[in-house]
């Protein structure tokens, strides 16, 4: 695949755009974050001098071409501007989870082999001197809040601010050196580099150029109209991909404002006060708000609740048609607008969404009941479907082409193709360099032609060239009586409940499908304090009766949707129980985007995963959990085992690979 030229005006790099903004939007908005209940803002100008600084900063420390800079930490500006001025030292950015664990954080630093790295606060600077142990190459540790940080050994720790202070004061003499390492920096020069969530083993390094960020950038800007007047919230973590491409890539291409919350307890609260024009939030945000709203939808009083109930109904039926421009009748148009200003627009007002213009989802596929309802409200929420080797954009779904069932049309510059098996590759422009130190690997995933295997089955619809997407192609098997097996689209059916938090269906091979459910403990703990219902843990409420009922007719009414689908008929869930636990990143049974590591739940629970194939009602089991200190324990149970009702189907052999 022929390499594109760099853009016009040689924006090669991105410490080359940041130098274009500061003189075309100096004098606006670049960065906000609330700290202390007070918003701080910096124009692009006085973002660049903060980021020219710590570069400065960081060369008066000897940072060198090509050091990787591990930085950890929450959204802020000041991580935001370290990933650039790494960039202009010559160095690679290198985001981690702030969550991360003891032993995640060791692998990255060491693997990574980071010199420098930049901590949000006194925890983080706590697990890499916990690191240090053990991972021996980091020279230079840098904090951004200073408290409970004065009795520490300042040999090699410094104080971010005293570093750029540093760099300020030696600017004469490492200036011109920062100038030419800006000036060495081509289009494929490394941006940054990501690791992979690790679902299936060790993470991997993830190494993009500028050429993937800023094409990838420059297209999807230019695909949904941004421009610089939009406000973006920065709240995701900024290890994952996504956060990178909105909060670096695309601010920096079309100049727009990244706003950072003060903390993940007040982000709803900062959500509603900056109310962003263009917004991305996972899946499971968007049904973390849905649960919110129908929680407060059954404490509110009769009339409310009937008011609200009626109007949606309404937008169910036209609030999509509305929005993409679709023939209404005039009676429906009234009806909407009624309900607009009774129910749509205060509800959106309250969850920070009155002025989002276009709003994506991606990272798993989303419930389609929980997309209809959030564009019935007349939010342009739209599906992607990426992944950190393609700099996030495969598929891309246009307005008035949106639909639940798909992730859209190949984005611009992506190339699509199905192989015999049914899995997806793609190649393009944002196709990775390579995986760090893992030259095997890298060759398994990209050929030498540039096509890239996402790992997914699916297919491209003939009709209107729309990619949909069933499963990963690992997960996508057979039943026994050799009706299709695709998990991801009935535990996505389970989550549209509130009640339901996870769900992790089983199948493969076997003569029926299974469940284990978590249920979200703020959605039920509602529900039972409105009937009464007393309980002291989550693993008491997760098996009171009452609560079992709940989830039963939950999956009752799956099954009878799943049944419908002459293709995954064959997925109705026969027997469920709900786990003691919710699964945890911590226990390693979620990835830190919250994707289940299905290879480590069949093993962990094995024993209750048999109960569920074996006909019994009921199993003990005992599980070892980490609790937050970082100490190992065990919880011991008999969970309950329920058989729930299977629907009548006219078809129920799996037909998706003919």
């Amino acid at each position: 695949m022929a390499q594109d030229q760099a853009p016009t005006g040689g924006l090669a790099s991105i410490p080359a755009l940041l130098e274009r903004n500061a003189k075309a939007f100096g004098g606006k908005y670049a960065y906000r974050e609330k700290e202390f209940g007070i918003w701080q803002s910096w124009t692009w100008a006085e973002a660049k001098e903060e980021i020219d600084a710590l570069a400065l900063g960081l060369l008066a420390l000897g940072i060198d071409r090509g050091d990787h800079v591990a930085i950890i930490g929450r959204n802020r500006p000041a991580h935001y501007w370290s990933m650039v001025a790494a960039q202009q030292c010559g160095a690679v950015p290198v985001p981690l989870y702030q969550d991360a664990n003891a032993e995640e954080m060791e692998y990255v630093l060491e693997h990574s082999g980071a010199r420098f790295v930049i901590c949000g606060d006194q925890e983080q600077v706590d697990k890499v001197i916990e690191a240090q142990e053990r991972v021996h190459k980091i020279e230079h540790v840098l904090y951004v809040d200073k408290r409970g940080m004065r009795k520490y050994d300042h040999t090699h720790l410094n104080w971010y601010h005293d570093v750029q202070e540093e760099g300020r004061a030696a600017h004469q003499r490492v200036e011109t050196e920062m100038d030419a390492r800006i000036a060495e920096l081509t289009y494929d020069s490394p941006a940054v580099m990501l690791y992979t969530s690790g679902t299936t083993g060790k993470p991997k390094g993830v190494v993009l150029s500028n050429r993937n960020v800023i094409e990838s950038a420059k297209n999807s800007v230019e695909f949904d109209n941004l421009s610089a007047g939009e406000d973006v919230l920065a709240y995701l973590p900024m290890a994952w991909v996504g956060d990178f491409i909105f909060s670096i890539g695309q601010a920096y291409w079309a100049g727009f404002c990244v706003n950072c919350p003060e903390s993940e307890d007040t982000m709803m609260t900062d959500l509603r006060e900056i109310g962003p024009t263009y917004f991305f939030a996972p899946p499971r945000v968007f049904e973390g708000l849905l649960t919110t709203v129908m929680i407060r939808m059954e404490d509110a009083g009769r009339i409310k609740k009937r008011i609200f109930d009626h109007y949606m109904e309404v937008a169910r039926r036209v609030g999509p048609s509305i929005l993409d421009g679709k023939p209404v009748s005039g009676s429906d148009k009234f009806r909407y607008w009624l309900g607009n200003l009774l129910v749509y627009g205060p509800l959106k007002n309250t969850l920070g969404f009155s002025r989002v213009r276009v709003g994506y989802t991606a990272g798993e596929a989303i419930g389609p009941e929980i997309f209809d309802f959030y564009r019935s409200l007349g939010i342009n929420l739209k599906q992607l479907y990426g992944q950190t080797e393609a700099t996030v954009f495969i598929t891309v779904q246009p307005d008035g082409e949106v639909r639940p069932d798909t992730v859209g049309v190949p984005a611009p510059g992506v190339e699509l193709r199905i192989d015999d098996s049914g899995e997806v590759y793609y190649r393009s422009p944002g196709t990775f360099v390579e995986y760090y130190k893992n030259p095997e690997s890298t060759a398994s995933t990209k050929d030498a032609e540039g096509w890239v295997a996402t790992g997914d089955a699916g297919f491209i619809e003939e009709d209107t060239g729309h990619l949909r997407i069933i499963d990963r192609a690992k997960d996508v098997g057979k039943m026994a009586d050799g009706s299709m097996f695709a998990p991801k689209y009935v535990e996505n059916k389970l989550k549209f409940y509130p009640n339901i938090l996870e769900a992790v269906v089983f199948g493969a091979g076997r003569e029926m499908c299974t469940a284990a459910i978590n249920i979200d403990l703020s959605a039920v703990g509602n529900w039972a304090e409105r009937n009464n219902i007393s309980y002291a843990s989550y693993q008491e409420l997760a098996g009171h009766p009452e609560v079992l009922n709940m989830i039963q007719s939950h999956v009752e009414e799956v099954n009878e949707s799943v049944a419908q689908d002459p293709m995954l008929s064959g997925c109705q869930v026969h027997r469920f129980l709900v786990l003691h636990k919710e699964l945890d990143a911590d226990d390693g049974e979620m990835t830190r985007t919250r994707k289940v590591k299905r290879g480590v739940i069949s093993e962990k629970f094995a024993d209750l995963i048999e109960a569920l194939y074996a006909g019994k009602t009921e199993q003990y089991t005992e599980t070892e959990v980490t609790y937050e200190d970082g100490r190992k324990g065990s919880i011991k149970a008999t969970l309950e085992i329920r058989d729930a009702k299977i629907w009548p189907t006219a078809h129920t052999q799996g037909v998706a690979a003919e």
